[in-house]
């Protein structure tokens, strides 16, 4: 644990108020009081079988019952709710349709140039069976690999329930990532289909999804991919491959809207999702059927506590897990009604998300910190013009959130009557393992809180040890949960030895490193310090250093490159590049927005570096390792501290100073 994340967590350490559930919130949630919450975290330690094999069966469909709850016999790869059979468009769609509430609103979509879509239960049902009908026709069967790179529309949730019913595992890849990215995840998960749309509208511009799609399927770069079906979103012209694309709007409205669910053993895939790793090469990170379906679905019923008659909006992509977890899976599972929304604030609408609210009446609020760091900078002028008193419980995901925001968020959006959950989690953890129940759980702003009933985790120092109250360490998880990803698509081993095994001194033991580091306070509450390798968090998204260096390295005018992120009050992190370029190179602005707009390529425009350095050379060890460690401090604008006696050349430093 380095010195810049120490001191990094000090100050939210300082941190002592403390916010009680009034007597109002114990009145409305579910979980009412510590007491119990207590209860239920007790239970499910003391005899985790039976916590989480009651669960399952109380909370989801069965086709055919379980005959074990957890298979641990071969860690770190877990078998949960083995001998099962369910499938998770079942237990979102056709379960609440026959029982009655088919009716009830699923979907509110709101597209960012203003239409509404309102979609109930049975509607969402009906379209769902025709686009797996669809996806059958075009010689989709169970376990070929759907990929899916689509603007925020009900098409993009209904091509994702589509997928689960017939048994197709989906891959998401966010419609801000590159063709370049995008190839590279068709061809690591051979996917044999995509399904896009001609474009899709963000900050009051088209993004040309299909384009990018023709490109990374240029030259037959992607072999294994078959055919393209594209929703007709922006009305622009688009090149069409009469031989692979196929019309959304003329293949799915003729198909048969019965298509029976495929019962899914426990264990099959239910979709890939990639995110970045410090080695540089995106990591496919598997979730299967069952243990996630559980886990979303539960997570979302204890935290958010939704009513049948309430509205619940998260405002993440879903291209990324939070929109498959709590827009998509688990508020559908729960019966909700979930809101989609395509747009974002920006400058010709500020107040975007507040007249979404007051419009829509909705009534849980989930975004990121990077966001309400926006807001504040933009003043409460803004949401003060709009009626936000429907808001009865707000939530925050991506990163940690500093205790100013919480108090902002609190006091301006949530008029002082909302409790807050502060929640942390991950791709690969499925669902929310830290986070406040807000009838329950006494809140700190700042601090994620505690974790969930059958979650067990901890802080621990390198060799493996609890660490005392206030002293960082690594937050590990120490037992396995039903919503944790099962392996690395096609690196079992990276799988073990990355996530399972990295801290584990003791052959034969196996507890889960999060890559984060943490510490606990007196009261045992976790606060949450950030990443521990080099993956840089910006705006909630993460990206590894490694993708972005070889981004600027494929330049023809780099020699190398090194990123680091830098503390920012807005995104979280920002991108600072260290670049050296070729002896024959001549460093200038023109070159260096080249660069910039080189790795937007590349990548996507969230890669994009906020600061590029021109130097000519890196601060290195003497076994050629860049001390990253001197980057961060120099790119944060502080004095280098700590041990520099392995830094092969000491006038690097100097140079890179002035």
């Amino acid at each position: 644990m380095n010195s810049e994340q120490s001191a990094k967590i000090e100050t939210v350490l300082q941190e002592e108020r403390v916010f009680e559930p009034s007597e109002s919130v114990l009145n409305r949630y579910s979980i009412k009081g510590f007491e119990k919450y207590k209860q239920m975290f007790d239970f499910a330690k003391s005899d985790p079988d039976k916590f989480w094999g009651e669960a399952a069966l109380r909370e989801l469909h069965w086709f055919k019952p379980f005959h074990s709850v957890l298979d641990w016999s071969d860690p770190p790869f877990a078998k949960w709710f083995d001998g099962g059979k369910t499938n998770v468009s079942y237990n979102c769609l056709d379960r609440h349709v026959k029982e009655g509430r088919g009716s009830k609103i699923a979907i509110i979509w709101e597209g960012e140039p203003g239409e509404i879509r309102r979609i109930s239960y049975e509607e969402l049902f009906v379209e769902v069976c025709r686009t797996a009908n669809a996806l059958k026709k075009l010689g989709i069967s169970k376990g070929d690999l759907v990929a899916l790179y689509m603007p925020m529309v009900p098409e993009a949730a209904i091509a994702m329930l589509a997928c689960a019913r017939i048994g197709a595992p989906h891959s998401v890849v966010f419609g801000g990532f590159s063709s370049e990215a995008l190839r590279d995840r068709l061809n690591d998960g051979q996917a044999k289909a995509v399904i896009t749309a001609d474009g899709g509208f963000r900050k009051d511009k088209i993004i040309a999804l299909k384009e990018a799609v023709d490109r990374a399927l240029a030259n037959e770069s992607c072999p294994s991919v078959k055919s393209v079906l594209v929703v007709r979103r922006t009305n622009q012209n688009i090149s069409f491959y009469p031989d692979r694309d196929i019309w959304w709007h003329e293949l799915i409205p003729s198909q048969s809207a019965n298509c029976p669910p495929e019962e899914m053993e426990s264990e099959d895939r239910l979709f890939v999702l990639y995110t970045s790793g410090s080695t540089g090469k995106p990591k496919g990170v598997v979730h299967t059927t069952a243990g996630y379906n559980l886990w979303a679905h539960l997570t979302f019923k204890w935290i958010f506590d939704v009513g049948e008659e309430e509205i619940y909006w998260c405002t993440a992509d879903v291209g990324w897990i939070t929109g498959h977890s709590y827009i998509v899976y688990g508020p559908l599972s729960n019966g909700v009604t979930t809101v989609m929304y395509e747009g974002v604030p920006r400058p010709s609408n500020p107040g975007a998300f507040w007249d979404l609210i007051q419009r829509h009446k909705i009534n849980i609020f989930y975004t990121a910190p990077t966001a309400i760091r926006a807001f504040m900078k933009a003043g409460r002028s803004i949401p003060d013009m709009y009626d936000l008193s429907s808001l009865r419980l707000l939530g925050t995901v991506g990163e940690p959130i500093n205790p100013e925001a919480w108090i902002w968020y609190k006091e301006v959006i949530g008029h002082d009557n909302c409790p807050i959950v502060d929640t942390w989690w991950q791709t690969e953890t499925g669902g929310i393992m830290i986070s406040p129940l807000p009838g329950a759980t006494p809140t700190k702003p700042g601090s994620a809180t505690l974790p969930l009933p059958g979650i067990e985790a901890d802080v621990i120092n390198s060799d493996g040890q609890s660490v005392e109250a206030n002293q960082g360490g690594y937050l590990v998880i120490k037992r396995p949960w039903p919503g944790m990803m099962r392996t690395v698509h096609g690196n079992p081993q990276r799988f073990r030895e990355n996530y399972w095994e990295y801290l584990s001194p003791i052959k034969g033991e196996h507890v889960y490193f999060a890559g984060d580091g943490a510490r606990r306070d007196n009261d045992g509450y976790f606060w949450i310090m950030g990443r521990v390798d080099d993956v840089i968090n910006v705006s909630g998204h993460r990206l590894g250093t490694m993708e972005i260096e070889s981004a600027l390295v494929s330049h023809k005018a780099v020699a190398e490159a090194a990123v680091v992120g830098r503390p920012d009050e807005i995104k979280g992190e920002s991108i600072v590049a260290f670049v050296s370029l070729d002896s024959d190179k001549e460093a200038s602005k023109g070159l260096l927005e080249e660069l910039k707009a080189h790795v937007s390529n590349e990548i996507g425009s969230i890669a994009r570096p906020q600061e590029i350095r021109f130097t000519n050379a890196l601060p290195k060890t003497r076994s050629g390792k860049i001390m990253r460690r001197l980057l961060r401090s120099l790119a944060a604008g502080e004095e280098v501290k700590g041990d520099t006696s392995t830094l092969e050349d000491k006038n690097v430093l100097d140079q890179l100073r002035t």
